[in-house]
């Protein structure tokens, strides 16, 4: 069992399955439900990371997909003729990998179901969202679906750079991958952004560099908390804050990366409120103007995405409501707590080295 799981084991055998997509599209996600019970906090664990036992080669996915390509030079790859419900603990491994390296790896016309999810993300980590509904004896799945006029009205009330975030990163441990699934599409709208952290890093100057390297920031859940309130809905768990480094580097690829975003960064710690401002207002800026380290992904229905919250930032536009309806469901487990590596590497640096050494070879 996963560390902090609450749930009991073997969920896809104890229950009868409801079929979510169909529910969405009949009933909306009313099949949620919001259970007003207290969780205990979080407790640290010992995060082993499925990436490092990855095979550099990934020939697991590679050997035995119909097709796989770049969705841009830096961020994304898609790959057809694997089915997540049917991969190999190898495969699962060298996804770990891909997606550390490549941030976002994509899996179109899947059959993989919401309880078979919740089992494949054990292998990867757990958690349990202090307020987010869930499917009946699926507390670690969130179910994704914005259709009501209080949240509507919310979501348009916000810029869309506004939107940019790494998921749960006010936890102590925050998310490591996340698998989303998405069932029901409208017919135009609904994309997702993502933008590399690693090239938001290599972007910036050496001095820019050294200077965000010796910097921390306080991350805040106060998002969710304020929103549960709006709604009415019960906080199972209290939501925390904590301090996390700007800089942060993969344990997987030891590549550098940007940590704060617009979603949950509260403030950088020993500066003045003034400084801290304009330096987040930078970043922020720094991220969302930088287009040559995005992409934007056009969801079909039953893909999947697997992203790496470590190394990416992630953006949903709500431009669909009067088109139709958008439903997923995904399970972000947690990982390691963030750390900086004054020995961690440039993702462009290392890899322009390790393609030179190649060449000597």
């Amino acid at each position: 069992m996963a560390p902090n799981t609450t749930t009991v084991d073997d969920t896809t055998q104890q229950f009868e399955r409801l079929d979510l997509k169909k529910l969405a599209r009949e009933v909306g996600c009313s099949y949620q439900v919001f259970p007003k019970e207290t969780l205990p906090p979080l407790q640290p664990f010992e995060h082993t990371d499925p990436g490092h036992l990855g095979d550099p080669e990934k020939k697991s996915l590679y050997d035995n997909a119909e097709k796989i390509f770049d969705v841009t030079p830096c961020l994304g790859t898609e790959i057809q003729g694997i089915q997540l419900s049917q991969m190999t603990e190898q495969q699962k491994n060298d996804l770990a990998l891909l997606a550390a390296e490549r941030g976002v790896v994509f899996f179109r016309n899947q059959d993989i179901d919401a309880y078979d999810l919740v089992e494949f993300g054990r292998k990867f980590g757990n958690h349990v969202h202090q307020t987010f509904g869930y499917p009946p004896n699926l507390p670690e799945l969130v179910s994704v679906f914005y259709n009501d006029p209080d949240t509507t009205k919310f979501f348009r009330a916000k810029s869309a750079d506004e939107g940019w975030h790494s998921d749960i990163t006010f936890e102590e441990q925050p998310a490591g991958l996340t698998f989303l699934k998405m069932d029901t599409i409208p017919e135009v709208g609904g994309d997702t952004l993502w933008a590399s952290a690693y090239e938001a890093y290599d972007r910036l100057s050496e001095p820019m560099q050294k200077f965000l390297e010796g910097l921390e920031a306080i991350h805040t859940g106060l998002y969710h908390a304020n929103k549960a309130k709006m709604e009415g809905v019960f906080i199972r768990r209290e939501f925390i804050e904590t301090k996390h480094p700007v800089i942060r580097v993969h344990p997987v690829t030891g590549w550098k990366g940007l940590y704060v975003q617009p979603g949950f960064t509260k403030e950088i710690v020993g500066v003045t409120k003034a400084e801290s401002d304009n330096i987040l207002k930078f970043l922020y800026n720094h991220i969302s103007g930088g287009h040559d380290f995005q992409l934007r992904f056009k969801w079909t229905e039953d893909t999947i995405a697997v992203w790496d919250n470590r190394c990416t930032f992630h953006c949903a536009l709500f431009d669909y409501f009067e088109v139709g309806r958008r439903h997923g469901f995904r399970v972000t487990p947690t990982a390691e707590r963030p750390r900086f590596d004054p020995n961690g590497k440039s993702r462009t640096k290392d890899l322009a080295e390790k393609k030179k050494a190649k060449q000597l070879q």
